[in-house]
Parts: C-alpha cells; sequence; structure tokens
C-alpha cells in the first residue's frame, strides 16, 4: 500500500517508469474511490464506516480497545509512560500503518512469475499463452490497467497502474444499501467521495486492483459481484457481445445494461465506461477472448501467487 501514489486528477508517470508526458487522468489514493492518502486515513474508514465495523466514534472505539486491554500494549509498545497523555485510536491507527510497511508479510514478490522474470523459473505452455494474451492489445489487454513488466529502474511490476476505470459491472443486489433503488455507488463521483460529484467521465470509476494473489480471492470488483476468475474474464469477454447474459432485462425484454448506475445511464454509453478491449464489440460479436484464453489467462494469473517455490528435481 505504500507504493499507492497520492490522488492526482491529472496524474503523469514518473520518468523512471514510463513516459511523464503522458496525463494518465485520475490516479492513485486508497480505497476504491482514492479518497484518502496514508495508510493511517485508509485505517480509518473501516472502522467508522456504517458498512462495515460501524463504530460509532473515536471515544466509542477508544473505550472498546481499552476494554480489551489494547490500550496498554499500545502506550507500552511507542514508550507512552502512565503520566503521558495518548489518543488510543491514533495509537492503534500508528501500529496498523507499521504493520503495513512490513514488506515481507504485504510485498515479498515470490511468486512464480517474479522468478520467471529473474529467469529461474519456466512458464507452462498454458501459462505462457495466458501472458501473451494478458498483454496482447486486441485481447485480453490486461496489461493496459494491470502492469505486467518491470519497471524502468528494475522494479516488481505491481500489476496496477493505479488509475480509476469504469467498466460497468453488475449490480450487486445482496448489498444493503443496493436495496434502495436510488442508491448508486459511483466510485470516484461519490457518494462516499463528494469533491467529483456529477461528473459524467468519473462516475463509474473505481481504483485498478493489483492482480497479485489474484488466484486466492472470493470476491472479485468493487462491489463483491463475482466470485471465480472465471466469472470476472467471461464478464469481460462478453459484457458488450452478450449483454443478455450479465444484466438483468426490463418488463419489455430489454437489457438493463449498465444496472449499477443511474437509470438515466442504463442502456446507454456513459461517459467513462471503457471501451478499449476487450470491450467495445457488438451483440452477438463474437468475443474478444475465446474459450483458450480464458483458459490460460486464468494459469497466468495463478502464477501471480507469492510463496512459490521450484519443484525439486529427482536425485541421481
Amino acid at each position: 500500500m505504500q507504493d499507492v501514489p497520492p490522488f492526482a486528477e491529472h496524474y503523469r508517470t514518473p520518468e523512471d517508469e514510463g513516459d511523464e508526458s503522458i496525463d494518465n487522468g485520475p490516479t492513485g489514493g486508497l480505497t476504491w474511490d482514492g479518497r484518502v492518502d496514508g495508510q493511517r486515513e485508509q485505517a480509518r474508514v473501516p472502522l467508522f464506516s456504517p458498512f462495515e465495523m460501524g463504530n460509532t466514534d473515536p471515544a466509542d472505539l477508544g473505550a472498546r480497545l481499552e476494554r480489551a486491554g489494547y490500550g496498554a500494549q499500545l502506550r507500552a509498545a511507542v514508550g507512552v509512560t502512565a503520566g503521558e497523555q495518548a489518543d488510543v485510536v491514533d495509537l492503534a491507527l500508528r501500529a496498523l500503518d507499521v504493520f503495513q510497511q512490513d514488506g515481507a508479510l504485504f510485498h515479498p514478490y515470490t511468486s512464480k512469475y517474479d522468478a520467471f522474470l529473474a529467469g529461474k523459473a519456466t512458464l507452462t505452455d498454458d501459462e505462457r499463452r495466458g501472458l501473451e494474451a494478458f498483454e496482447d492489445p486486441a485481447r485480453g489487454n490486461c496489461a493496459s490497467c494491470h502492469v505486467s513488466r518491470r519497471g524502468n529502474d528494475g522494479t516488481p511490476p505491481h500489476f496496477t497502474d493505479y488509475g480509476l476505470i469504469a467498466i460497468g459491472v453488475p449490480r450487486n443486489r445482496d448489498i444493503p444499501a443496493n436495496a434502495d433503488p436510488r442508491y448508486f455507488d459511483q466510485g470516484l463521483c461519490g457518494p462516499l467521495r463528494t469533491d467529483f460529484t456529477g461528473v459524467a467521465d468519473y462516475c463509474g470509476r473505481f481504483r485498478t486492483p493489483t492482480l497479485r494473489n489474484v488466484a486466492l480471492r472470493q470476491v472479485f470488483m468493487h462491489n463483491g459481484i463475482f466470485h471465480t476468475l472465471r466469472q470476472v474474464m467471461e464478464f469481460y469477454a462478453e459484457r458488450d457481445s452478450d449483454p443478455g447474459k450479465w444484466y438483468p432485462r426490463r418488463a419489455d425484454g430489454s437489457v438493463m445494461k449498465f444496472d449499477d448506475l443511474p437509470v438515466a445511464a442504463q442502456g446507454t454509453v456513459p461517459a467513462a465506461i471503457n471501451m478499449e478491449a476487450p470491450f467495445g464489440r457488438r451483440p452477438g460479436d463474437p468475443p474478444a477472448l475465446n474459450e483458450r484464453d480464458i483458459h490460460d489467462i486464468i494459469a497466468f494469473l495463478g502464477t501471480l501467487t507469492d510463496g512459490w517455490a521450484a519443484p525439486k528435481t529427482a536425485g541421481p
């Protein structure tokens, strides 16, 4: 997380990573909508979010920490004496900040793909084809956002450009807030983020996550609508060529495409929606990714799991 750049509406890639003359648009920041910078601020969000831990206020959380015995442990960890005053919630946020800076835990770079880049592993045929489809601008085009190559300075790829992009995933009706038909989480343009409210070009944009260890996840996309990598890949391949498979239908049989955006945007192509490959097809067109491509890309994504160890060779 410490590698995520601060939010910038007009982000330019540092010279040691790429072409700094290109305006990459809204990029960086923490949380799905990039509304906070810094790990302490990010840690505060779920603690007080009504959608997550739902603590009433800092005083309430502080009392909970004290009752659980964490207050004394936190004060001891930072050397606060009995007579000194210290905000136990601030101490907890500081502790979380330091914990997330542990490189061995949070970004060890010990995947098979890291070994492959270092010349210490060979990809299988499926994995190799998957990497090719992942990087092919006409097929997966995944690497346009999930950067798969080392930086110019040799740093390992983070598999994200930290940009905010709109791909129009279906509405997740299991989210309690979505029971209100007037509620729409539009990411960069609100409602939780308020500085870009109503900016059409930003509505529906969410920050691109890293794909490292993605094969270990059980939920995908900002709203958790998908639960397997195959669902994710099929959505990318078929969002535009077979929208009826992914979105609900109205009473007249028409498809409510982009149903997690306000009604006025449904059935159209909202300003922010990404139409680059593998998107941009017409209903009935063959998808940009075929069954073999999907299988191979998923195989490649499995090489991004940390903790890979080279197979032991048989002894003489």
